[in-house]
């Protein structure tokens, strides 16, 4: 827990928990999302290939997630590490722009 804290600028083992079991239901949450976002537009494994339907699913499981992460962070009191958490990754990913202020 002491590396963790370390490593993500965190003050107390509570903190370090909140931020692991956001990660956790977050994820949960946006591969729950996604389901009917697919099922709306008609793709599952039985309309198209596994190969695709993945792929696909990932794809937009992932801003999902994104979009999500602060928010579920918010709700355990920890809004400001995900918030730079996520400007950090969006910035890596070449889309620091849209955190210009």
């Amino acid at each position: 827990m002491e590396k963790l804290k370390q490593r993500w600028g965190l003050k107390t083992t509570w903190d370090v928990i909140a931020v692991l079991i956001v990660f956790s239901i977050n994820g949960s949450f946006a591969a729950w999302v996604a389901k009917p976002i697919t099922t709306y537009f008609g793709l599952s494994t039985e309309t198209i290939s596994p190969l695709i339907y993945w792929p696909l699913r990932i794809l937009l499981i992932f801003p999902i997630y994104q979009a999500t992460l602060p928010i579920v962070g918010w709700l355990f009191g920890q809004f400001k590490f995900f918030w730079a958490f996520e400007k950090k990754f969006l910035s890596r990913l070449g889309l620091g722009f849209l955190f210009k202020d």
